[in-house]
């Protein structure tokens, strides 16, 4: 870390005059957004199964299926996995 990088703010107040609490508030609302945009960009780790053979992908919907919906393309989905 260089000399100039712990002297630059990392919070600049454009306008008004936030009190400590406000400003602490905005801190964790700020780490907050932050840790759930990293977490939402690590991916998820792979299964090793396929939807063929997940058990549990059977057990989310009744009688183990993906309920069918009409449509030009039912007689396809009908067979596709969940």
């Amino acid at each position: 870390m260089h000399s100039d990088e712990s002297e630059r703010p990392v919070l600049r107040i454009v306008r008004g005059e936030p009190d400590d609490v406000e400003l602490a508030a905005l801190t964790a609302a700020l780490a907050a957004v932050s840790a759930a945009a990293a977490a939402a960009q690590t991916e998820p780790e792979p299964t090793g199964w396929s939807l063929w053979a997940d058990r549990s992908a059977a057990l989310r919907h009744p009688a183990g299926r993906r309920p069918l919906r009409p449509g030009p393309a039912a007689w396809r989905t009908s067979a596709l996995p969940l």
